[in-house]
This record gives C-alpha cells, structure tokens and sequence, in this order.
C-alpha cells in the first residue's frame, strides 16, 4: 500500500462479486469516501439458501465488497478472513460463508438492511460504506439463442443470474423481476453526491448492468454531475460473455443505456487486440480510453490493487465542496 489513503473524491463503485471487490481494493489505497452499491440478484450458493429461508437479499456479494473494504493491518487482515470463511463437512452450515451468517443475523437483529450492514462495517473497520441496489432480492432474467438444438436462432428464456451467467448461448436480452422495485434510497443519494462513478470489473450481465436495468438507478446515473469511469474486464467469461471483444462491453452498454455518457474507458493493455474499435465504442458513449497497466503480472486475468490504484489516482477528480456546508 503506497501510504495512507488521503482526503478525496467521492466515490461510488457499482456491481458485485469479484469485479467489484477489486475496484473496492484499489480504491480505499487512494481516497476515504467510497460507497459500494452491490447487485441483490445472486441465487446460488450460500447466499441463495439464505436468500430463500429467510426472504432477505443475497448478503454474498455484499460480504465480499465489505471484506474488500478491510485495511490491511492485522485487524483488517484478520476480519477479512474471518467474514470469508466457509463451513465445511456435510451438515446444515456446509458451505454458508460466516460473513453471510452475520450479516443475516444483523439484518433480523436490527431489522433493517442498511442499518445492519453498517454494523458490520464498523465491527470490520471497514474503509467505506456498503449498501445495496434494493431492498428486496430481485431476479434476472434472459433472453437466449442457440441452446435448442437443430435451432440456433430460436430464443428461449433463462432465469436467475447463476443461470444467466452459465449460459452457453447469447444474451440477446436481459430483464429484471418483479418490476416496480425502488432502488435503496441511500444508494441514490450516494449516486447524486458522488463525485466519480466506477462501473466495472465484473460479469456483464449479472453484476454490472443491473444496475443501469433498474429504473431509478438508472435516471439517477444519468443525471449524475460525476465522473464516470468504466473498468474493462481482463477476460472473457466463460457463459454470458465468452465470445466478447473488449468494444463488445460497451456496446452492450450503450444498448442498455445510451442516454448514460461516460468520460473514461480503462483498459489493460496487454488485452487490447482492436484499439481502433474499442476508440470506437468509447467514443459511442462519450468516453476517451485509457489504455494502461493494470493486472496482476504473477496473474494476469486478476486486477493488481496497486496498479489499479495508481490509474484510479490519475482519473478521480478534486474532491467537491460539502453540499451541506452552504
């Protein structure tokens, strides 16, 4: 860690699993205001049995983001650890990460989601603020070519974002359930507050574009006055995105949304193979793209904290003045 992290922007990070776990790394390397707004679609694992015992959101990605927002002292180090454990053996706990235990505790305990998830980040000293896209869990749904045998055009509907993730057909459209949910209503305050906004790493579809599905997260990305910086993945995903070219992201963005305007475009470089296209796509939905070093060279299909750190450093603006402060 290259020093304390000082004074800075107001950051908001939008997404979910690992993607964004490691936006959230870099970032607290760099400014003290970080709010993670985290999907509330997951259906599998650990998070799906709680998600359907109890009728609460899935607290997966939230405890990854929240243990992303560790510091690394041996406190941070440790907790982060702690929330990440998963039980083993074959009985009633066998595979429930304890994070997710906690904070379902927490969340009947207080009964409230929001109120919940700050206590855990206080019991974790976590470096940021974790809230969720919605308050109630919420479905993804898609729309699927080339899984019919004999009839690759046909388009048939996968639900659920383990499915949509897995699949090994293309994504022709994608939908959220019920309709009508609001978004977190401190999730929208963030949006409106923030000085930057950072879209991606992360699955596309499941992680990422929720966010701009949701109708009142969406108009509120959109009549952000902050910067918007989208992160391009390392990879392609095996499933929803396998076939995907680096340009292939943003222009599934700007179809989901093309009244959303980025400013920057962050690329690793060893992964560029069509600059003129993706120069392109930016350019579409009114980024420029930064063309830098930023996975980890003993693994390259991961971010380096560090180094994605350093290009967040170049990119955040000046932090704003207190809208409070008259």
């Amino acid at each position: 860690m290259n020093g304390a992290p000082r004074a800075g922007a107001r950051t908001v990070a939008l997404g979910g699993g690992h993607g964004l776990a490691a936006t959230l790394q870099a970032l607290r390397r760099v400014t003290d205001d970080i709010t993670a707004i985290v999907g509330v679609s997951d259906d599998g694992g650990s998070s799906g049995r709680l998600r359907r015992e109890f009728g609460v959101i899935p607290p997966g990605d939230l405890r990854m983001a929240l243990a992303a927002l560790c510091g690394d002292d041996a406190w941070g180090r440790t907790w982060a650890r702690v929330v990440q454990h998963r039980f083993g053996g074959d009985g009633e706990l066998s595979g429930h990460a304890l994070g997710n235990l906690l904070i379902a505790g927490l969340w009947e305990h207080t009964d409230d989601i929001v109120t919940g998830l700050a206590w855990v980040a206080e019991l974790l000293d976590a470096h940021g603020r974790v809230l969720p896209l919605a308050n109630q869990p919420l479905d993804i749904v898609a729309e699927v070519a080339g899984l019919e045998a004999g009839d690759p055009g046909a388009v048939v509907e996968v639900r659920g974002q383990v499915a949509v993730a897995r699949t090994l057909g293309a994504v022709q459209r994608v939908r959220l359930e019920p309709e009508g949910v609001a978004p977190c209503t401190q999730s929208l305050v963030a949006v409106a507050e923030a000085d930057a906004l950072i879209m991606g790493p992360g699955s596309w579809y499941t992680s990422v574009m929720p966010h701009l599905m949701l109708p009142g997260m969406r108009e509120a990305i959109a009549d952000s006055r902050a910067r918007r910086i989208c992160v391009l993945n390392l990879a392609p995903q095996a499933g929803e995105t396998r076939h995907f070219e680096l340009h292939t992201h943003l222009e599934v963005l700007h179809e989901f949304a093309p009244e959303i305007r980025f400013d920057v475009v962050l690329a690793e470089r060893a992964v560029v193979r069509d600059l003129p296209a993706l120069m392109a796509s930016a350019k579409a939905v009114g980024a420029v793209v930064e063309v830098v070093e930023v996975a980890d060279p003993s693994a390259p299909e991961q971010h380096s904290p560090d180094l994605l750190a350093a290009a967040f450093r170049q990119l955040l603006p000046a932090r704003s003045a207190d809208p409070m402060a008259g």
